[in-house]
């Protein structure tokens, strides 16, 4: 709590007061929204959630991985067959599904980084492990193999929270809770032991060993907190659809829509997938609107969209939309190096962003 009390009064008054701003819109706005706009804003929360955790790998600790969706689905399933087959509440599902993708992602890390597996390599692993558990699990016929597995959908117009069942308006504030937990721990992290290791492994990985940092242990701990926050978006994904396919929530396809918001909004920083998830969802939701307007339908222009804003994000923002965007409103913090040294715009960027 300590750090993050430090972290709260040292970041500017305009940034502070644009937060609370920000969490007490989301909280109120329900009471206005319709049910199209309230959905959006699921979306955003929970593409936002996911891209937290997925940062807490990549950008603060620097191992890519493009197979999160492993952890999604094992989340998923996990709490899904206990609730079906047990009747065990899905808060408690919650942390078994946790500790079972702890267990998978501490499988991925030994493996990975007891062999000096890294870099691409360890991204095509993760490939690896989301492919082999999708085939396996479209053969696992305990929860449905192929055909799908589906959850009893609640009654209309209940909210029976402790089953997670109900509509949108429940999974909205469950989504924003998630987020909230998510932006919190990032923040804390970040201010911690923990995360100056995982930066300086991020940085420069033979420096941080020949600095006394155990490499090995912190790339784990990274892997081990990004895939057991991971799984509580496979928790919320499983009982806001009501219905599971290995096809659909183990796919790549999944992996790439979950790393997309961090490295469009600014990956490392701690409102960078919050941004690129608002930037991503409305930019698709607006083009599905648009093309079913003119009765056009085009299958795969989702993607296609998703290209060409990650193209044009690298080109043009290295760095992320977010960097650059909180240094002109005044809500990054400069230390007192920066503000002497004056560096260029590229690496003003990356540093304002570790604490924006």
């Amino acid at each position: 709590m300590k750090r993050l009390a430090a972290l709260w009064a040292e970041s500017p008054r305009r940034s502070r007061l644009a937060l609370l701003g920000l969490l007490l819109a989301l909280a109120l706005l329900p009471l206005v929204a319709d049910r199209v706009l309230l959905t959006t804003l699921i979306l955003i929360l929970s593409l936002a959630f996911v891209g937290q955790a997925w940062n807490i790998m990549m950008g603060f600790a620097g191992q890519l991985s493009l197979g999160h969706a492993l952890f999604v689905g094992l989340g998923a399933y996990t709490s899904a067959a206990l609730f079906n087959h047990f009747s065990i509440s899905p808060w408690l599902g919650m942390l078994v599904a946790v500790a079972v993708c702890v267990l998978a992602a501490s499988c991925i890390g030994w493996l990975a980084f007891r062999f000096g597996i890294g870099g691409t390599y360890f991204a095509l692993l993760t490939i690896a492990f989301a492919e082999f558990t999708r085939i396996g699990f479209d053969h696992f016929g305990w929860v449905g193999g192929s055909a799908g597995y589906f959850i009893r959908v609640a009654e209309g117009g209940t909210h029976d929270w402790a089953n997670l069942r109900g509509g949108p308006l429940m999974f909205y504030y469950f989504a924003l809770a998630l987020t909230v937990l998510a932006f919190v721990l990032s923040a804390w992290l970040l201010r911690s032991r923990a995360g100056y290791y995982f930066r300086a492994i991020r940085d420069n990985e033979d420096a941080a060993r020949a600095a006394g940092i155990d490499t090995f242990r912190y790339k784990l701990y990274a892997v081990q907190i990004s895939g057991g926050l991971t799984a509580l978006a496979g928790v919320f994904y499983a009982f806001y659809y009501s219905n599971l396919f290995p096809e659909q929530i183990f796919n790549i396809s999944r992996s790439i829509e979950i790393i997309l918001g961090p490295i469009i909004g600014g990956i490392g920083t701690l409102f960078g997938p919050v941004l690129g998830a608002v930037i991503l969802t409305l930019l698709s939701e607006g083009l599905n609107a648009a093309l079913e307007a003119l009765g056009v339908d085009l299958p795969g222009v989702k993607q296609v969209l998703y290209g060409i804003v990650l193209g044009a994000s690298i080109m043009y923002m290295p760095h992320g939309v977010w960097p650059g965007l909180a240094r002109r409103l005044g809500f990054a913090r400069r230390t007192p190096d920066e503000a002497a040294a004056e560096p260029d715009s590229a690496e003003r960027s990356q540093e304002a962003g570790d604490d924006a």
